[in-house]
């Protein structure tokens, strides 16, 4: 299976050319448009959220990953096999999370060209083509590389990494590591854990462990993003998470990690 993960969102044909590509050239792999709506031109937020995504893939599957702000420029281009799935896309740290994660892994530089590689589309010119090689097991073109990390990057990003259609907030953190007696502060206020919606009243804000196993602050019948005012990168204060103990309202206008 082929699984495309972007920031390219469904406007414009971005995802369709990708697709397409995918099918012609692999036409017996089934292809998905797994998210198109990361957050754009962030790969440090969408690396966690790729990585809890991927906590589902199983081995042979092939991801294309997509959130490219240096496209174009001498960033590599990457392939990726961690525990028998491969990840392809660009050499920016999308990939810091699924690479901790994984007990076993390899790693390629892209070095085929296509005859025609246009310097801003390399998800459909450069990336998508050699996901479908993969996926039929031609790994042509890939030369053992070390690629770059993102050493200062947390595991655990108490920030915002994504805004679901519901106004619901998906941070970074892993619901494993969060007790489910702390509590949280967003947007000034404190948070208690809740396993469900129906579990508080209508229009309370809780925080949960959502089906990705990220934690994700909601409002019961509301948005989060809206009661809160927050949105991606905003920081979220986790006490058990923070060393020294210290904490503020959530409101850091920097809070974004780099």
């Amino acid at each position: 299976m082929i699984l495309l993960f972007s920031d390219f969102t469904e406007r414009g044909p971005y995802m369709g050319e990708m697709e397409v590509v995918c099918r012609r050239l692999a036409p017996g792999v089934p292809v998905v448009r797994l998210m198109s709506d990361a957050v754009p031109f962030r790969p440090d937020l969408a690396s966690p959220l790729l990585a809890a995504l991927a906590r589902r893939f199983q081995p042979g599957d092939v991801c294309v990953a997509v959130v490219d702000p240096g496209v174009g420029t001498e960033r590599a281009p990457l392939a990726l096999e961690l525990d028998g799935i491969w990840f392809v896309g660009p050499d920016n740290g999308l990939f810091e999370h699924v690479r901790r994660e994984a007990l076993e892994q390899r790693a390629f530089r892209i070095t085929r060209r296509p005859p025609r590689l246009s310097t801003s589309f390399h998800g459909r010119d450069l990336f998508a083509p050699t996901a479908a090689r993969i996926a039929q097991g031609d790994l042509s073109g890939l030369e053992p590389s070390e690629p770059s990390s993102q050493d200062d990057w947390p595991d655990d990003p108490p920030v915002v990494v994504y805004v679901d259609g519901f106004g619901n907030l998906v941070t970074g953190i892993r619901g494993e590591v969060m007790p489910r007696e702390a509590e949280l502060v967003a947007g000034g206020r404190r948070l208690c854990f809740a396993e469900t919606f129906g579990r508080v009243p209508a229009g309370e804000a809780f925080w949960y462990v959502n089906s990705m196993g990220l934690v994700e602050i909601a409002v019961n019948g509301g948005s989060a993003a809206q009661v809160l005012g927050l949105g991606p990168g905003d920081a979220i204060i986790a006490p058990e998470l923070e060393p020294d103990g210290e904490e503020d309202d959530g409101r850091d206008e920097d809070s974004g990690f780099d």
